[in-house]
């Protein structure tokens, strides 16, 4: 375990991130404390796992990064957020979206009662160029399910609105997508298919992508780069390779070993790095 976390730490820090976030504390209604000295780096055209269980504070740590704590009374109360060389934390989500990051939602968040077309240039809204229609095209290439389903999205099937979702992100033209567990609700046959079609969007169009999901094992797959959180803080990264085959992550996330452990919490050979403490 110690050697996981000590040889691969600088596997990020090699290049310089396009999203740093840095020791961040979040605190919900003035008293939760969600997030307890957050750090994690992701370096521009990778993708970047981040994985734990319920109540990890994943979700909390996407909607940090975008601006959307707000809408649940939650605040950063400590440490920065950095996106391409600017500090981003207490910036409005629409001018995060702006600078060029789009958060993929939980549950799809597609609008039902529009169409297909119409969520996707909902994506668009924050541009004022001509090539729209084209970028439509581009999405329709990647998804050409969609062109053929022009009712409303919520007759779409749960694996053609993840695809709908992630759409109509790639309209916004984003620097970097943070997609918030992308496989719920799937079968495993679209979990793949969706999960094929991250990582070739982030082959072809050099998006960088923080991807936050439960399923370690699909995630895993398609990053260069993993973290592991717990109890709102990072315990453990590593490069993917090194984590899927790291003994311990295998028994807590890949099903490797039973039921035996449920937390790395009282794993007496667990040793966090320095700079997470």
């Amino acid at each position: 375990m110690t050697e996981v976390a000590e040889t691969t730490s600088a596997s990020p820090a090699l290049v310089t991130p396009l999203l740093a976030v840095r020791n961040i504390e979040v605190v919900y209604d003035e008293v939760i404390l969600v997030l307890r000295g957050l750090s994690l780096e992701v370096p521009k055209g990778t993708i970047v796992a981040l994985l734990g269980a319920n109540g990890a504070g994943k979700s909390t740590t996407l909607k940090a990064i975008s601006g959307l704590l707000k809408t649940e009374d939650g605040e950063v109360t400590r440490g920065e957020i950095v996106f391409d060389g600017v500090r981003i934390d207490g910036t409005d989500p629409d001018k995060i979206v702006r600078r060029g990051i789009f958060q993929v939602m939980e549950g799809r968040r597609i609008v039902a009662d529009m169409t297909s077309l119409e969520n996707l240039r909902l994506g668009a809204f924050t541009r004022r160029d001509k090539e729209i229609a084209a970028d439509i095209d581009m999405v329709f290439k990647y998804f050409p399910r969609l062109k053929e389903r022009t009712g409303l999205a919520g007759y779409l099937s749960g694996g053609e609105q993840q695809m709908l979702a992630i759409g109509r992100a790639l309209m916004a033209r984003p620097k970097m997508i943070l997609m918030d567990e992308p496989s719920m609700g799937l079968s495993p046959l679209r979990v793949k298919e969706v999960f094929a079609i991250i990582k070739e969007i982030n082959r072809d169009l050099g998006v960088t992508i923080l991807l936050v999901e439960q399923n370690a094992r699909a995630a895993l797959s398609v990053a260069s780069h993993g973290y592991i959180m717990e109890q709102g803080k990072v315990v453990l990264d590593g490069s993917a390779a090194a984590l899927r085959d790291n003994e311990d992550v295998k028994e807590f996330y890949l099903g490797g070993a039973g039921d035996q452990r449920k937390s790395f919490k009282n794993l007496k050979s667990f040793k966090r790095r320095k700079r997470w403490l």
